[in-house]
């Protein structure tokens, strides 16, 4: 790769190439301890000679930029750091548009701003250790003998049809989900699927229904395309239909695993959203995020298993199954929107990565997938069977948890007053990571309680952990 250094006609080529050379060098485009070409190839390439190079380094080096170390070349001094740029005045035509954009929180951001800790009860993170490393070496391998064979050109917007047959197939399998290759997008996780959802969709002005207390990630997305977003409420059956106001566009529930607090939504209140969506000629996203892990009861129909008018956009993820670092989700779109969802996706990123959609593939026919599921399922109950236990014995006089029967996070309601935030900082400081429920209301007053994630946590942790927890409450009503 050749360095960026234009020379303009024949004179003064060496102070030429020495306020080049320094001025990448000051704004960071060579950084401290790059090696710099030797002096003959970057002659060569500037079409210069060889001394007019080498007297460029050597005031570079008198000035202290550059160092030569003998045997191997000449680098930049490791103490050079590049000058700041001023700050900017705002005063460019999108200025607002961008302010908006960072007016933004995203609360779900991963790393946690606090940092990891030891023991870290983080809401959508699996279990790293069970990641399933020698298979999807394999798979990986079998994807890279793939891509070998091709031709090197862009790939289907849609996905690859293998791994699209193989979605289809799992999700008919694992949910139910009535779908074949032709309904299904393959997606950059499952936040991409709402964001084509969205594209073609909503408008400014729009009304868009989501969840309250629920997902921030999704309503930001439907707030930044300009809808008017309305949090409806929600209670031990799920959503509250009837207060999906008139008007509404699109609607975003997860009805399997209801995020943050964890209850499924009643078949009665399915229907009745159903049935609410056909009147209001509404489309229904359904994140079905996490639903593969089911420890009580029968399991539910999807959504969109139960709709016959083709109102439901299925989204599912293998960020909770595999890991986030894949990035790798779907999105099952009915018919009203398949083919505008599909140019969405060509416009904004053409396709996702093939040779990951082949290792996926390959993964899933293999049955690793199911077998990883299998797999975690049992390390997940038993974690969770652990918390439930604690916070039915000795953590129950400050907290209640909610029923919920799927997914790898539940959730604990204050049944007194508990200073949250305190609590939280004082369980940081013995290296104990806790989140609080607050942040995912938005229209109303929040509830008081935790969020407890089991997929970042060892089982042998949760007890060691949560004595620590119990001991900062004792203390804390000790000093009250």
């Amino acid at each position: 790769m050749e360095l960026h250094v234009a020379i303009k006609g024949n004179k003064d080529l060496i102070g030429q190439l020495c306020r080049q050379l320094a001025d990448a060098i000051h704004s960071g485009r060579l950084a401290a301890g790059e090696k710099l070409p030797p002096t003959r190839l970057l002659a060569e390439q500037l079409g210069v000679s060889r001394k007019t190079v080498a007297e460029a380094y050597a005031r570079l080096t008198f000035d202290r930029l550059l160092v030569g170390r003998v045997g191997s070349g000449t680098f930049v001094a490791d103490d050079v750091r590049p000058k700041a740029l001023p700050p900017s005045d705002g005063r460019f035509a999108g200025a607002a548009v961008a302010a908006r954009w960072r007016s933004m929180d995203t609360p779900l951001r991963h790393p946690a701003p606090d940092g990891n800790s030891r023991f870290e009860y983080i809401g959508g993170a699996p279990a790293r250790s069970l990641f399933p490393h020698a298979e999807w070496r394999r798979c990986v391998l079998h994807a890279l003998r793939q891509s070998a064979r091709s031709r090197g050109l862009y790939g289907s917007v849609e996905g690859l049809p293998e791994l699209r047959d193989a979605i289809a197939r799992h999700a008919a399998f694992a949910r139910g989900v009535r779908c074949g290759i032709d309904d299904i997008i393959v997606t950059n996780g499952a936040q991409q699927a709402l964001d084509l959802v969205a594209r073609v969709l909503v408008e400014p002005g729009c009304t868009v229904a989501v969840e309250e207390p629920g997902y921030p990630p999704a309503r930001l997305l439907f707030s930044a395309q300009g809808a008017d977003v309305v949090g409806v409420p929600v209670d031990g059956e799920g959503l509250c239909v009837e207060k999906i106001p008139d008007g509404t566009r699109l609607i975003y529930v997860t009805p399997a695993h209801q995020f943050p607090l964890g209850m499924p939504m009643s078949p009665r209140r399915r229907e009745a959203l159903l049935a609410r969506a056909h009147e209001l000629g509404a489309i229904i996203i359904e994140d079905d995020y996490d639903s593969e892990y089911r420890y009580e009861g029968r399991p539910t129909d999807s959504l969109q298993s139960m709709d016959t008018r083709g109102t439901v956009a299925f989204v599912g993820t293998f960020s909770k199954t595999l890991s986030p670092e894949l990035r790798l989700g779907y999105l099952i779109a009915p018919q009203a929107i398949l083919q505008a969802v599909c140019i969405a996706k060509h416009l904004s990123d053409w396709h996702t990565s093939t040779p990951t959609q082949w290792a996926l593939a390959k993964f899933i026919v293999d049955g690793a997938l199911n077998k990883h599921i299998r797999r975690c399922h049992a390390v997940y109950a038993e974690r969770r069977a652990r918390i439930v236990a604690r916070f039915e014995a000795d953590l129950s006089p400050w907290f209640e948890l909610i029923p919920a029967t799927a997914g790898f996070h539940m959730a604990a309601l204050c049944r007194k007053v508990v200073d949250i935030e305190m609590l939280l900082r004082l369980a940081r400081r013995v290296d104990v990571g806790l989140y609080a429920l607050e942040p995912f209301f938005h229209y109303s007053a929040p509830l008081r309680g935790l969020m407890l994630g089991y997929g970042a946590i060892d089982t042998s942790d949760i007890d060691p952990s949560l004595d620590r927890v119990r001991d900062i409450l004792l203390q804390m009503d000790h000093s009250s």
